[in-house]
């Protein structure tokens, strides 16, 4: 038996979520429903420019919550990622560990600023992002525990690398040890401002392609550079082994390698759509490691992004996980 169910790495980012209207977004110029990258200014102005706005922080980073979602259902984690010695840092790191997850940042960390992710949330619980990687875009090799990625079931690669060319490096790296060692390998797509304009980069992650994709469907449409979701699955499985699709109110899109299986969603209102995502992937990572087929899976991480969205902010409180298992 591995020593951990899954093994990620991704950019470590403090969340500062905040409650905003559209007129907000219009006013400021801001694309709705993707992550932008913003240097430290233009993040500082717009933190300054929501305050009197209802805020939430928490450790994040899309990976970071898919691996504390594991944790939480009572998996073994173990993230890989890159924070400064500073306060947010040190918050994150005391998040982190808080949440049961192994990590290296128990190492000496450098000085330097952590990064950040502003996210705003409208009332029809989209989410927009505006991230300042800060020392998080030099994460790199250094950061990998080969130990650790060999004692995995799956490792995990956020698509948020592939903006950072030492991250990206580090990603296939990372994917590398875990195919010599036959340990599973898995990618989220993560934005679709990811597959729209770093899609060779994306491509030099998944390599000759993994064992398990996940996307959402705009994303799954980008990298086929169609509007038939039949096309779009025609096209990630040449990719990926399996993957899965979210549909958000239509539920998910599974394929095992054989055929597809359409989950259903499950109806809840909708009120902050960040991190579903990621609540999916953990929720579908943690089912497949404890002997879930993978519908069986699907099923629990359609219901655990429906309990999610029901929130605010982008992660449930550890007692609401065990009880989706039910």
């Amino acid at each position: 038996m591995n020593k951990y169910n899954v093994y990620a790495i991704g950019n470590a980012l403090v969340d500062m979520e905040f409650a905003v209207e559209d007129e907000f977004l219009n006013q400021k110029n801001i694309d709705k429903g993707v992550m932008t990258l913003v240097d430290t200014d233009q993040q500082q102005a717009l933190y300054e420019a929501l305050a009197g706005h209802r805020g939430k922080m928490a450790s994040g980073g899309s990976a970071a919550n898919t691996i504390i979602a594991v944790s939480h259902f009572g998996g073994k984690a173990f993230y890989s990622c890159k924070v400064a010695n500073d306060p947010a840092g040190d918050f994150y790191v005391q998040d982190l560990v808080a949440a049961g997850v192994d990590t290296n940042l128990h190492q000496e960390r450098e000085p330097g600023i952590s990064g950040k992710c502003i996210v705003m949330i409208t009332p029809d619980a989209e989410r927009t992002m505006h991230s300042h990687l800060g020392i998080s875009e030099t994460v790199s090799e250094a950061e990998l525990h080969p130990d650790a990625i060999q004692a995995s079931d799956y490792v995990y690669l956020e698509g948020y690398l592939v903006t950072s060319p030492s991250g990206r490096a580090a990603a296939i790296r990372a994917r590398d040890i875990a195919r010599e060692a036959g340990v599973k390998t898995a990618l989220t797509f993560s934005d679709p401002n990811m597959v729209r304009f770093f899609r060779e980069g994306l491509g030099e992650m998944l390599g000759t392609g993994v064992d398990l994709l996940f996307c959402n469907r705009e994303e799954a449409l980008t990298w086929a550079d169609t509007d038939d979701l039949d096309q779009a699955c025609a096209a990630l499985k040449q990719v990926a082994n399996n993957f899965a699709i979210t549909l958000g109110k239509d539920g998910a899109l599974l394929f095992d390698g054989q055929q597809t299986h359409q989950v259903p969603a499950t109806p809840v209102k909708a009120v902050d759509t960040n991190g579903a995502g990621d609540m999916f992937a953990g929720a579908l990572l943690y089912g497949l490691t404890h002997g879930y087929s993978l519908p069986e899976a699907g099923r629990l991480a359609t219901r655990a992004a429906a309990q999610l969205v029901t929130q605010f902010g982008p992660r449930l409180a550890a007692e609401d996980h065990k009880p989706l298992l039910a």
